[in-house]
């Protein structure tokens, strides 16, 4: 029942996210050019009001201070069930 985008990489992204609003974004953390935290930080900038939701097998480098991830942003860690996914975009979007 969503709507989906997919990039290739961060960069692509971003420079979608810059023209269009998008309720959620999903991103991995390591990723090709522009890493999902960078992203992730740009996009919050933009648009207070999106959702943010990390999927990673690095859950620890997402939670870090040091990271500067967007404070509100979800974790969800490697490996999980589509199942679980699907339900967390639920309650992050019905929020």
């Amino acid at each position: 029942g969503h709507d989906v985008t997919d990039f290739g990489d961060g960069e692509e992204a971003f420079a979608t996210l810059k023209g269009k609003p998008f309720d959620l974004l999903l991103t991995d953390i390591v990723m090709p050019g522009m890493d999902g935290i960078e992203l992730a930080k740009r996009a919050a900038e933009m648009n207070t009001m999106m959702k943010i939701m990390f999927i990673t097998g690095f859950a620890a480098v997402a939670l870090h201070p040091a990271s500067n991830a967007p404070k509100q942003a979800k974790v969800l860690s490697k490996p999980f069930h589509l199942r679980e996914i699907v339900a967390e975009i639920d309650r992050m979007v019905a929020a």
